[in-house]
């Protein structure tokens, strides 16, 4: 999905830097990729994509560990539990919230 995303922006970017339609055709686009970002319907797709990312990210992490257990060495073993506890609610590394 992200490299779809990717790709979509790409070439969004590229049309809209590549277009010959003047300041019009650019000032409508920006207009609609506004509204669009505002839309509430995208940016709770947005937040729920986040939040499932990071749960998987959570499971993955508890997966490992529990199957490497003991092996990991010490630096690792830290930052899983790092990120262990960084899991619950709250804010993220973005300064964003999880809700």
């Amino acid at each position: 999905m992200r490299y779809r995303l990717t790709f979509i922006g790409g070439v969004v970017v590229g049309y809209v830097l590549g277009a010959r339609a003047g300041r019009e055709r650019y000032e409508q686009l920006r207009k609609n990729v506004q509204r669009v970002a505002q839309n509430p319907a995208v940016r709770n797709a947005a937040e729920t994509a986040g939040q499932t990312g990071r749960g998987v990210a959570l499971k993955a992490v508890d997966a490992v560990a529990s199957k490497v257990g003991d092996k990991l060495p010490p630096q690792v073993a830290e930052r899983v539990r790092r990120l262990r506890s960084n899991g619950g609610p709250g804010e993220d590394d973005w300064g964003t919230s999880n809700t």
